[in-house]
């Protein structure tokens, strides 16, 4: 059985009146993907030794939007994602994760997944998945692939987040280089591009700064 599935192929399913079955782990996942971030949140926040200014746009919470079938809980803790037969570019995407008073979350969960380089989400394995902390001035830093477009979607990453005394969130964010795409894309919001660069060697160098409302 072929566990990595593309949206085209689950939507094609559900659309075209076609019945899809759920094997019992992508039920499981499906079943907990609207609970809380579990993971257990570090007693000291490390340091990352990036500081980075807030944006502009800090007072506005961060645009939910549905988190897709193919959520995954408990990935492993890294900042790289990269997977080494990969050929795509690499993206290097950096931001914090704030409070509406522009105040940096320090330790807040975020987990990132995305398809890989042939738009197919790894929904048995860890590919392209994982969970990070913010540090101790609320800086991220993800080491990724730019991931593609594919049937239906524009080229997007997912990420679920979630401080000690912030309301979960769950969205999705893009790339303003993909107008055409991302102009075709139903969820697409403009509220959710990052601000990219390429860098001399062809990789991209992103920031994104997130958002959280306090409980």
């Amino acid at each position: 059985m072929n566990h990595a599935w593309t949206r085209r192929a689950f939507a094609a399913g559900v659309v075209g009146g076609g019945a899809i079955v759920l094997t019992m782990p992508l039920l499981a996942r499906a079943q907990q993907a609207g609970a809380a971030l579990t993971y257990p949140f570090p007693a000291v926040p490390r340091n990352l030794g990036l500081t980075l200014a807030p944006t502009p746009s800090c007072s506005t919470a961060t645009e939910a939007q549905t988190e897709g079938p193919f959520y995954s809980p408990r990935t492993p803790e890294r900042i790289s994602l990269i997977e080494g037969a990969s050929r795509a570019r690499t993206l290097v995407l950096e931001g914090l994760v704030m409070t509406p008073d522009c105040k940096p979350v320090a330790n807040a969960a975020i987990d990132f997944w995305h398809c890989d380089d042939e738009g197919v989400y790894d929904t048995r394995g860890m590919r392209y998945r994982g969970h990070q902390f913010t540090d101790a001035n609320g800086v991220y830093r993800l080491e990724t692939i730019r991931p593609p477009q594919y049937p239906g979607r524009t080229p997007h990453i997912h990420a679920k987040l979630q401080g000690e005394r912030t309301r979960i969130l769950t969205t999705q964010i893009y790339f303003p280089d993909e107008p055409v795409a991302n102009a075709r894309d139903g969820i697409f919001r403009p509220s959710l591009l990052i601000a990219q660069q390429t860098a001399p060697d062809g990789s991209v160098l992103g920031r994104f700064d997130f958002v959280l409302t306090s409980v």
